[in-house]
């Protein structure tokens, strides 16, 4: 009876394993270089990107869920020839299930190049975070500072997916379409 429950608790956490490996290939690949639609791999071209709101390389307060919980402003240029539209990814490179993403923008107006504090840019989509829900959620430093990537990235079509679409399909579609990245990294303290 127990090798029975055991067996069936394992198979349970099967599809679990499965999304996670497929989650860390999908992370992989927009971590590093991108396809260029192609599936020959190329490395994507350097974007700057910036924010006046992070002093110093520091999160602050107001943009975590220890303040006004917003999302803060980004400024970014030098999208190559070629981009349909754009993508942000936020992500928790120290967490412990990592990454953690707490906010995922996409088909963001290849002219746009800013994104306000606290507001999405006309047009653009969001997908669901590692939270489940389709907004930023505020990221939580607790014990240690945690470091917070925000990754822009050029895409070389519109990905038409819908408002709320699951994370991973995102990721997917912007690791195949990638054909220029920015980051930056801030730390976020308790």
């Amino acid at each position: 009876m127990r090798a029975g429950q055991d067996q069936a608790r394992r198979g349970r956490w099967r599809p679990l394993r499965a999304r996670t490996a497929a989650a860390t290939v999908a992370v992989l690949t927009l971590a590093g270089c991108g396809t260029a639609g192609q599936g020959a791999a190329v490395a994507p071209s350097t974007m700057p990107i910036s924010s006046a709101a992070f002093i110093q390389g520091a999160l602050a307060q107001q943009y975590t869920c220890h303040g006004a919980k917003v999302n803060p402003p980004l400024t970014w240029s030098g999208a190559p020839p070629g981009t349909k539209s754009v993508a942000l990814v936020v992500d928790d490179s120290s967490a412990p299930i990592t990454p953690y993403i707490y906010w995922l923008v996409f088909d963001i107006n290849p002219g746009t190049t800013d994104i306000q504090e606290g507001s999405l840019p006309t047009g653009a989509r969001q997908a669901q975070n590692s939270k489940g829900s389709a907004d930023y959620d505020a990221p939580c430093p607790s014990s240690h500072p945690h470091f917070y990537r925000f990754t822009i990235y050029a895409l070389d079509r519109v990905l038409e997916l819908p408002n709320g679409a699951p994370l991973l399909s995102v990721w997917t579609a912007i690791a195949a379409a990638t054909i220029g990245r920015g980051r930056i990294v801030v730390t976020g303290h308790p």
